[in-house]
């Protein structure tokens, strides 16, 4: 991996880059490719399905991903890329840092825009005006799809890759989540609980107490609670493993490449609608999902490895939804994990 820039502002895969270098029999130029997706950690993960895509019908062609600090370490070690470069999501009173950000969208053949928000219209304008798949005015390849926002993210971008002239949308890889392995040493059968995320007090959060009786039972299952998330929720798992001794707090101790590994070995992953629940499910967790009126599932909701649906339970106010409600999903999973 080199730097490129005295800034830091870009980064590239300098392996990858040759690995996919056209043929002998290749006879066409090399087109560079860009594309642009920055956030939030759900909708990278599901944007797997428009990567995979892009990089099937580029497969000769040299693609470079725009995305912000968080997701560097995840993008660098997907299949799909052959440089990352980084966006400071520059204010635009900051002229000195929207040049910066100029630079790094300028001399590709074409964009494929899977952000599809304000700041990344504006970037068309920066970029020169390429050719571009998006929904940025005068773009030469809109989603025209005026109820595109209604559609989940998945079919949403798969549509609009098609409106660019794309084919074939081959099932993304998933080895690659598992690469950093499982430095935890969870050696038995182990669920997945995210307590937290969505903001203290969210209504998107189900409370303590009902994650706590969850794992009171799967420790009485034989399956050890494994409490994940940032430093801010450790209170939650002190409070779960008050009720539950069995139960692993690993708050602020994983990665999102760490989350991916365990999910890839766990038994479930059960938590409220929050990014790394995505990635959990992505990885292949049978996973529960609990969504309050403040989550649209339809459009949303995890997905799994080939893009098949979770399981989802909803209630407006998850303050209401009942332990015993959870517990009984989580018991139809465990009997039949491969269920949607």
């Amino acid at each position: 991996m080199i730097r490129i820039g005295t800034a830091g502002w870009a980064e590239a895969r300098i392996g990858a880059s040759l690995s996919r270098r056209p043929g002998a029999g290749y006879m066409g130029p090399m087109r560079r490719i860009l594309v642009i997706k920055l956030g939030a950690l759900g909708d990278v993960v599901h944007a797997f399905h428009a990567f995979a895509a892009i990089r099937a019908h580029h497969a000769a062609d040299r693609v470079s991903l725009l995305t912000t600090p968080p997701f560097r370490a995840l993008v660098l070690a997907a299949p799909w890329f052959d440089e990352v470069r980084i966006d400071e999501r520059a204010a635009g009173w900051n002229l000195l840092a929207m040049g910066r950000t100029a630079r790094l969208l300028r001399g590709f053949d074409f964009v494929y825009d899977l952000q599809t928000s304000r700041r990344s219209n504006r970037y068309f304008r920066l970029a020169g005006r390429p050719p571009w798949s998006g929904i940025a005015p005068g773009c030469s390849h809109p989603h025209a799809n005026p109820r595109r926002d209604f559609m989940h993210t998945i079919e949403r971008q798969r549509e609009q890759l098609e409106m660019a002239g794309i084919t074939r949308f081959p099932p993304p890889e998933r080895v690659w989540l598992a690469g950093s392995g499982d430095r935890h040493g969870l050696a038995d059968a182990f669920a997945l609980l995210m307590a937290g995320g969505a903001g203290v007090g969210s209504v998107k959060r189900w409370p303590v107490a009902g994650y706590a009786a969850l794992a009171r039972d799967l420790a009485r299952r034989g399956i050890t609670p494994v409490v994940i998330g940032g430093p801010a929720e450790a209170g939650l798992a002190a409070s779960i493993r008050a009720a539950c001794p069995a139960a692993v707090d690993l708050t602020a101790r994983t990665a999102i490449a760490d989350i991916a590994a365990l999910a890839g070995r766990a038994a479930l992953a059960v938590g409220n609608d929050t990014g790394p629940l995505h990635l959990a499910a992505s990885a292949g967790a049978p996973t529960l999902v609990l969504f309050s009126r403040a989550g649209v599932p339809a459009q949303a909701a995890p997905r799994g490895p080939s893009g098949e649906w979770c399981a989802i339970l909803e209630e407006a106010d998850l303050s209401t939804l009942s332990a015993a409600r959870v517990i009984a999903e989580v018991e139809r999973l465990l009997a039949a994990p491969s269920a949607p």
